[in-house]
């Protein structure tokens, strides 16, 4: 078939590789965890990006002194920032290095406990991971850098220091694509140092949400595949 004189052929060419070597976006496999939507409707995280969230509107972090309990420490502020370190294509496992875990606000109902006059995350970074198969998100650290939290607590005989570290050397959540957030529940943590004041064993317990890409325009919410 002849091209007809008035289009060039070199324009014909050209159009003929642009649709080649151009699929949309739409074709491109989802990722584990994208933003503004699940799945192939969503933009796939790209490694490096920052991610973060604080802890749910309305809701405590929470240390308690039991599983399920109700006494212990609550912070009505606290939020974890993490870097993605690898993304792969979903169905997989991402990676982040969860770089900073903050709270604020805290009090107490611990007998003997006036106040809270701060609470610590120690050993930061850990190694962060987000299984699409499970929605599990697993924070662990290492035997050199275990995660531990310290407590400054004030009491009626002056200030003590309780030190507690993750039980099991690791922290595990659910991520939910509902609120776009993570939740960790009655993850257990034994007390390392601390006089008797200082409870043997504390509870942690926290929903954040929405966990945002803050690297990405408009921090979007993040979802998980």
């Amino acid at each position: 078939m002849r091209v007809p004189r008035t289009v060039p052929i070199a324009a014909v060419a050209a159009l003929a590789l642009a649709l080649v070597a151009s699929p949309a976006r739409a074709d491109d496999p989802a990722a584990v965890l994208t933003t503004g939507a699940a799945g192939a409707d969503g933009s796939n995280v790209v490694a490096g990006d920052v991610l973060n969230a604080s802890v749910a509107a309305g809701t405590t972090a929470d240390f308690t002194t039991a599983s399920g309990g109700t006494t212990g420490v609550k912070c009505a502020e606290s939020a974890f920032t993490a870097t993605v370190t690898d993304n792969p294509v979903a169905p997989g496992v991402a990676t982040e290095s969860t770089t900073g875990h903050t709270f604020a606000s805290c009090t107490a109902n611990i007998f003997g406990v006036t106040r809270v006059n701060g609470v610590t995350v120690n050993n930061l970074p850990f190694g962060t991971t987000v299984d699409s198969a499970t929605g599990a998100v697993t924070v662990s650290g290492t035997d050199t850098a275990p995660i531990r939290t310290t407590l400054s607590l004030g009491t009626i005989l002056g200030s003590v220091t309780c030190v507690y570290q993750a039980t099991n050397g690791s922290i595990t959540g659910a991520a939910s694509n509902a609120d776009n957030s993570i939740t960790f529940t009655d993850q257990a943590f034994t007390k390392t140092s601390g006089p008797i004041t200082c409870p043997g064993s504390g509870f942690f317990t926290a929903t954040y949400a929405p966990v945002a890409d803050t690297s990405a325009e408009g921090s979007p919410a993040v979802f998980t595949n």
